[in-house]
């Protein structure tokens, strides 16, 4: 087993995303999703069409890592710098709406689910990972040599 922390977060990401989109029912962008920025600090819309899946795999990771977690703790690390005209940049939190819609479809389709202190990953959602992981561990050691003594 191939721990998902050694796999490069930008391509365990894609690979999780694709999986979610291709096989994953349960997770589906809400009709609002077509008009929503993610955060106050953002000005425009998402460009990806399937943003949804990439943000989806990109708190099932988050949950992975910080287990147990909270909407509030994915609000601020998932938050930016906000611009205004005349005053100082500020750190502003993440749309909570958002976080908290893609963790009930993650618990709805098993790979999440909530305790007391926050929410932490099933056995389910740990194999998928891991699942994932040993995929692209497979592809990326050809490409990086140096990821070999993880295995």
């Amino acid at each position: 087993m191939v721990d998902p922390k050694i796999i490069p977060a930008d391509r365990f990401i894609a690979e999780l995303a694709r999986y979610l989109k291709e096989n994953v029912k349960e997770i589906q962008p809400p009709q609002w999703s077509v008009f929503v920025k993610t955060s106050p600090s953002r000005e425009r819309l998402p460009i990806q069409n399937d943003w949804w899946y990439t943000r989806a795999a990109a708190i099932l990771r988050k949950v992975y890592l910080l287990q147990p977690v909270s909407v509030k703790t994915l609000r601020v690390l998932y938050g930016g710098r906000k611009k205004f005209s005349k005053r100082r940049e500020h750190h502003v939190k993440a749309s909570g709406v958002i976080i908290r819609k893609i963790l009930q479809q993650l618990e709805m389709a098993g790979y999440v689910k909530k305790t007391p202190k926050g929410r932490i990953l099933t056995s389910e959602g740990q194999s998928l990972l891991y699942k994932i992981a040993d995929k692209l561990y497979n592809e990326i050691v050809k490409e990086i040599p140096a990821l070999a003594k993880y295995r």
